[in-house]
């Protein structure tokens, strides 16, 4: 990795696709709202500062707030409130927020979701709170049916078509390992392969790199090249319950820029970590299909993969961002981030692919640098530093194509993804389809869970606007490869398979 950037180059023209609407405002200010208005009026916010005002608001009013959302056509914040409490609806007003009253509450939201991990926690499941809806927004993929769907569908309609909406994904959740540079690791049976997230400076003042905590639970010491020698060593590793790892550097004079690299020779500086902002533009980088971009739809996201260590088992990783953003295998670990240069998160899982679309779940960055005590980049920005760089104003659609194996081909030693992450992607329409239960739009579904999807009873779902073909992050949740390590290591699910590597599981 030539002074450790962040992201491997991205091959061929049509990468160019996002980073052209990327690079242009990519240093560009996000100095302060751009009208404010008589007091109580909503402002015109970019969406970096949206992402900062919803978090000082969540700060000051707490659970009196029902969630906020970036409208990015209005361009306003949007926070939710219950019983019209006019002293929130004054504060949140005067801040310069639009107020929407809504029937559920914060405490009600996460009652919900308290029955969902008791009565369905099974893998293949994923459930995360829509603001926009003032929904639970649950994900059954394609391995749960007969009694398990049952199962779900009975819990979801026990809630109450007002409180959860169910939907089917065509695709299966996995965790897709291969990402921003790629890394490659040798394990027993194989090759396991994943992205580097973002660099940063560990806590004892060494250069390091974040990455998915299931690539740093599959394998400790980690390579810049297919066949090379190790350059860096698992320092810390989290998976499941979170999915991140804090990888060390071996040689201590390491040059770790804070930066993504998106391709042809462009980099975009990573300057403080931001939190997700649901509405949000956000952008991927990953070694196996390159740059992408779409918008956060969902927070405190729950996915349940099927363990790769116990076939009865399940995997689950909570407080992840949900997005329409796809990925496939090998991109696990790889960067989310703002067009302003604001670390968001960690590729970890998901379902479908960058043809067809899907849901991709991220590890956010600024949980991982608090736990691991690491600062970002050059050492300024430490751990949750800029509570929302949310920026992404500029909507970068890029289409699902754009960036079209893009990184595939780059990451040399097309084996290691070979096959493994293709067709780990399993189910390229994995979105095609998607049941919606329980009626109520669900704007959260991801493009290919949109397309044509039996959205009986959810009309929202048409289109799933931001879906639009690049978008679905598909297969990041912690799809720790289960099953699709074909090969060998099948039980690793990691890269087994010789050349399969960490992308063949699609576990990001």
């Amino acid at each position: 990795m030539p002074k450790r950037k962040a992201a491997i180059a991205v091959g061929g023209v049509a990468a160019l696709g996002a980073a052209a609407l990327l690079l242009p405002n990519a240093n560009a200010s996000q100095d302060g709202d751009q009208a404010s208005g008589a007091a109580g009026t909503a402002k015109t916010l970019k969406a970096t500062d949206a992402s900062n005002l919803a978090a000082q608001l969540q700060k000051a009013l707490g659970d009196a707030l029902a969630g906020s959302y970036y409208d990015s056509g209005k361009q306003q914040l949007v926070v939710n409130v219950v019983n019209g409490d006019k002293n929130v609806i004054v504060q949140a007003r005067k801040a310069g927020a639009a107020v929407r009253q809504v029937a559920n509450s914060t405490a009600e939201l996460k009652a919900a979701a308290r029955t969902l991990k008791t009565k369905a926690t099974m893998p293949g499941t994923a459930w995360a709170v829509d603001p926009r809806t003032d929904k639970v927004v649950v994900t059954a993929d394609s391995t749960v049916t007969g009694a398990k769907w049952d199962r779900l569908q009975s819990t979801v309609r026990g809630l109450g078509a007002d409180m959860a909406t169910l939907k089917k994904s065509a695709g299966t959740f996995k965790t897709f390992v291969s990402g921003g540079d790629a890394i490659f690791s040798q394990v027993q049976g194989g090759q396991v392969r994943c992205s580097l997230g973002f660099n940063v400076t560990a806590s004892d003042g060494s250069p390091a790199f974040l990455t998915a905590g299931h690539c740093g639970v599959a394998a400790k010491d980690w390579s810049d090249s297919q066949n090379g020698q190790p350059v860096a060593t698992v320092d810390q590793a989290t998976f499941p319950g979170n999915d991140f790892s804090l990888v060390k550097y071996n040689d201590a004079a390491t040059q770790a820029p804070s930066e993504v690299n998106v391709g042809n020779g462009q980099t975009v500086q990573i300057k403080q970590a931001a939190d997700a902002t649901v509405g949000s533009t956000v952008f991927r980088m990953g070694s196996t299909t390159g740059l992408h971009n779409g918008q956060v739809t969902g927070l405190d996201a729950t996915v349940n993969f099927q363990s790769e260590t116990d076939p009865g088992g399940v995997d689950t990783v909570n407080g992840l961002i949900q997005t329409n953003v796809c990925a496939e295998a090998g991109d696990s670990g790889g960067s989310l981030f703002t067009q302003d240069g604001g670390a968001v998160g960690l590729t970890s899982g998901g379902s479908g692919d960058c043809k067809s679309g899907g849901e991709t779940f991220f590890q956010p960055v600024t949980a991982a640098l608090q736990a691991t005590g690491a600062t970002l980049g050059d050492g300024g920005n430490g751990a949750g530093a800029g509570a929302g760089d949310q920026a992404g104003t500029a909507d970068p659609s890029a289409s699902a194509g754009d960036q079209a194996g893009a990184g595939a081909g780059d990451q040399a030693g097309a084996g290691d993804q070979a096959g493994a992450g293709a067709g780990d992607q399993s189910g390229a329409g994995d979105q095609a389809g998607g049941d919606q239960i329980g009626g109520g739009a669900d704007p959260s579904a991801t493009a290919g869970d949109q397309s044509g999807a039996d959205q009986s009873g959810a009309a929202d779902q048409s289109g799933a606007a931001d879906q639009s073909g690049a978008a679905d992050q598909s297969g990041a949740a912690d799809q720790s490869g289960s099953g699709d390590q074909s090969g060998a290591n099948a039980g690793t699910g990691y890269q087994s398979g010789a050349g399969s590597g960490h992308g063949g599981s699609s576990r990001g």
